[in-house]
């Protein structure tokens, strides 16, 4: 009865993390089944393992072999690549144990409240990230920087040129920024018209 506890616990926990963390957050309907599949697969071949005299060295060099298939794979966002390790950890936390644990429990338990917290929506919600292709070459990284506030109508956190092309005029940039609150485009906005009215 505790094997089917477990496996009971296992399917709930990758059941929580994919439908009711992942999929209402991100939508993106292919990693359902890539998460499904890796969680139960982990588990069955690590309980057959666990069952057996092999030992869960073996185990552990099964999740290092699971996680290069994601490199191999289309490319995938970092929080994804977390949700990919959260699904594998469940199923060999599950499997190794073989049986219902308190602490194979509470350890599931704590890999879906941390996907919980870090992933939540409301957690630095201002900040975004983007790759930006610019018409124009900038070589001094502080007018790069205020250019690109003018252009997204942020405030720039941090800025990496990855491409700086002086013959066809363009500069490639990794530009982490953070999303201006209602207050201050307003404040902008107000700015811009004061400056347009005393012209």
């Amino acid at each position: 009865m505790s094997q089917f506890a477990i496996i009971a616990i296992d399917l709930l926990a990758i059941g929580i993390l994919t439908f009711g963390l992942y999929f209402p957050r991100h939508h993106r309907r292919d990693l359902v089944v890539a998460f499904l599949g890796m969680n139960v697969g982990v588990l069955a071949v690590s309980m057959l393992l666990a069952s057996s005299t092999i030992g869960a060295g073996v185990g552990l060099g099964l999740f290092g072999v699971l996680s290069i298939i994601r490199l191999r794979s289309d490319e995938i966002a970092q929080h994804e690549v977390a949700y990919y390790f959260s699904s594998l950890a469940v199923g060999l936390i599950a499997g190794l144990s073989g049986t219902f644990t308190f602490i194979s429990a509470v350890l599931i338990a704590l890999i879906l409240v941390v996907m919980f917290v870090g992933d939540h929506p409301g957690l630095f919600r201002r900040y975004r990230q983007q790759t930006i292709q610019i018409d124009s070459a900038f070589t001094d990284e502080n007018a790069l920087a205020s250019h690109l506030e003018q252009l997204l109508g942020a405030r720039v956190r941090a800025v990496q040129v990855k491409h700086l092309d002086l013959v066809n005029d363009t500069t490639l940039v990794d530009v982490r920024y953070q999303v201006a609150t209602a207050a201050e485009i307003a404040e902008r906005q107000n700015g811009m018209l004061l400056a347009g009215a005393t012209r």
